[in-house]
């Protein structure tokens, strides 16, 4: 044991935030007695995010809950990464008694380094919080262009630290996935998930292969993957969940609805799958068992980042369906809270808004709740009234319609809603379905469909004949009169092929242009809520903004492409990624390395 400190070690910074001072008292001792001298602490919240915008720590240990101010270090951790205070760098240990599920898996989606559970030894402390310094000192270049937005140096550097078995080379190859697939790369994604799945069958690459099979619109396939892997191990749960998106985008919501139910079995605690398995029993037309899973989601979760609030409602409607007029008062209350917090969010006031012209409906004033509707249908030519927008109104449609509440404009607003979002089958099902207390109206959005892709034939034959000009004209009068972002898309592909042809490219290209803003951000695929902010199966990666798709490390990749089959003597036995074994604290023994001297010893 160390008599003294090593005079090459560099000083180490740790910020301690805790509201109680017997457990500040507690880790502060335990911190000095391995040699780390500079230790602030912080009693609250505020004051914590003031240090941390001027001074960078090696380690922050931050408790999870303060319930005299209300604070979370949850919300501060986000905070942090979204104004960029948190450099990769530094380690953020939180520090809780909570080891339920929910807590775990939040903490696990957040991007923590680790997760302390009360009661620990100084021992495992110090080799937590060295495992996880010596992992950021290693992976510091590819942490230090994510951090900057430099995605394609990032991914280049992913893919070289794999290809030469550098430390840490399966959790690079993990980050590097993740970015190609953010890039828009499917196939080298695919490729470089299938170079580990022959370096090391882990069941987080075959998983990957599946969901970069479902990003390139193949989703049939990665059906067929998903089952070979269930196969293998029938309690991979984020296998399940990948499944059930799969299916969903086709429209079996059948096996959609059993998928998320197997899911939610194997962790009954999961915010995330509940709500799933809540969305998809809505839809199926089951309010009886939405209602009671939803329910479990909220009490589970609802101050979680990981809760969805279109699951509180559809929680409100399967209240309604049940006559239960105090369970859509919680809701609208729930709502009143929420709105606090997100005043500024459109979507949020949307929602809050469906739930009460719901009670209004309850209480029967059904000329408030008319009027509450014909307010809310004056967005639907907007741009930013999306899909789960026009599911929602077009369930509240259906409700004031089986109601025997006289609206006019009803069927010609569903209509509406269904000429603009029936592109696949997946988004026409789940729509039909949001309407399915009025069966008229759920066949009238099914009718949609098929009248989407007659129009989009009979224009792609007229420029099949040789009068691409006439064609894009059409899609572009057909998606401007019902805002159908496939026809305005299909106007721009067939105008970007024979634009040589057209002599007045120019205007109809500005026309088009025009016709897709006014469009909005259509969905190309059907998914139940915020599903593209969840990636089962994948490493959290925090950056400020998307990142445009630009070209990956297809070099690199290519090279991993041509020698995928690799010995046994190339495989090192190297650590994989942080997963919820460590982040729980499960050790992992490490090899020596020149980082070796910043690791944490006893005095």
């Amino acid at each position: 044991m160390a008599t003294g400190k090593d005079p090459d070690t560099p000083d180490i910074q740790a910020l301690i935030i805790d509201s109680n001072a017997t457990s500040r008292s507690i880790l502060v001792g335990q911190l000095r007695e391995y040699g780390v001298t500079k230790i602030v602490q912080c009693s609250r919240v505020r004051d914590a995010r003031a240090r941390l915008e001027h001074t960078v720590f090696d380690y922050v240990l931050c408790d999870q809950f303060f319930s005299e101010s209300g604070d979370s270090g949850q919300t501060l951790l986000d905070d942090l990464r979204r104004a960029q205070l948190l450099p990769f760098s530094t380690v953020f240990f939180m520090v809780t008694a909570e080891a339920s599920y929910a807590a775990v898996a939040e903490a696990a989606e957040s991007a923590l380094d680790g997760y302390l559970l009360k009661p620990f030894t100084p021992s495992a402390l110090f080799e937590r919080l060295s495992l996880a310094r010596l992992r950021k000192i290693h992976l510091k270049p590819i942490f230090d262009a994510i951090e900057q937005e430099d995605f394609e140096l990032a991914s280049s550097l992913c893919v070289e630290r794999f290809e030469a078995r550098k430390p840490y080379w399966l959790y690079a190859a993990r980050i590097g996935t993740e970015l190609l697939l953010r890039l828009g790369r499917h196939d080298e994604a695919r490729t470089l998930f299938e170079a580990v799945i022959a370096a090391r069958a882990l069941p987080w690459a075959k998983l990957g292969v599946a969901r970069a099979q479902i990003e390139s619109g193949q989703a049939t396939r990665a059906i067929t993957t998903l089952q070979g892997l269930i196969g293998e191990d029938a309690s991979f749960a984020d296998a399940y969940d990948v499944l059930g998106r799969a299916q969903v985008e086709l429209g079996n919501f059948t096996e959609a609805i059993e998928t998320y139910r197997t899911a939610s079995a194997l962790t009954p605690d999961s915010v995330v799958r509940l709500q799933k398995l809540g969305m998809m029993s809505y839809y199926m037309g089951d309010r009886k068992t939405a209602a009671s899973v939803l329910s479990r989601a909220a009490i589970l979760g609802i101050d979680s980042k990981l809760f969805d609030f279109q699951a509180l409602v559809l929680l409100a409607f399967s209240y309604f369906s049940d006559k239960d007029r105090k369970g859509i008062e919680r809701c609208v209350a729930d709502f009143g809270r929420i709105l606090e917090r997100h005043q500024d969010s459109p979507r949020i006031q949307r929602f809050a808004s469906i739930a009460q012209t719901l009670l209004l409906i309850q209480q029967r004033q059904f000329s408030a709740a008319v009027a509450a509707v014909r307010d809310m249908a004056r967005e639907i030519d907007e741009a930013s009234f999306d899909f789960e927008a026009a599911c929602n109104l077009a369930s509240l449609l259906a409700v004031l319609a089986a109601t025997s509440i006289d609206l006019s404009d009803g069927e010609k607003w569903v209509r509406s809603l269904g000429m603009r979002y029936a592109n696949t089958r997946g988004l026409t099902e789940l729509m039909a379905n949001a309407c399915n207390v009025y069966p008229a109206y759920s066949d009238m959005v099914r009718e949609c469909l098929p009248q989407i892709n007659q129009s989009a034939e009979k224009a792609m034959a007229q420029s099949l004949a040789g009068d691409a000009e006439g064609a894009v004209r059409k899609l572009l009068q057909l998606a401007e009169s019902s805002l159908n972002s496939k026809l305005a898309d299909m106007a721009q592909q067939v105008l970007l092929r024979h634009r040589e042809r057209i002599a007045d490219a120019q205007a109809l290209q500005d026309s088009v242009q025009a016709v897709r803003a006014r469009c909005g951000n259509a969905p190309t695929r059907a998914v139940l809520g915020q599903d593209g902010e969840r990636r089962p199966g994948g490493v959290v990666i925090r950056t400020r903004t998307p990142p445009p798709p630009e070209a990956a490390a297809s070099a690199a990749l290519a090279a991993i492409a041509a020698r995928v089959e690799l010995s046994a003597d190339q495989i090192l036995d190297m650590p994989d990624e942080p997963s919820i074994d460590e982040i729980l604290g499960v050790p992992t023994p490490e090899p020596h390395d020149p980082a070796e001297k910043l690791r944490l010893r006893p005095m």
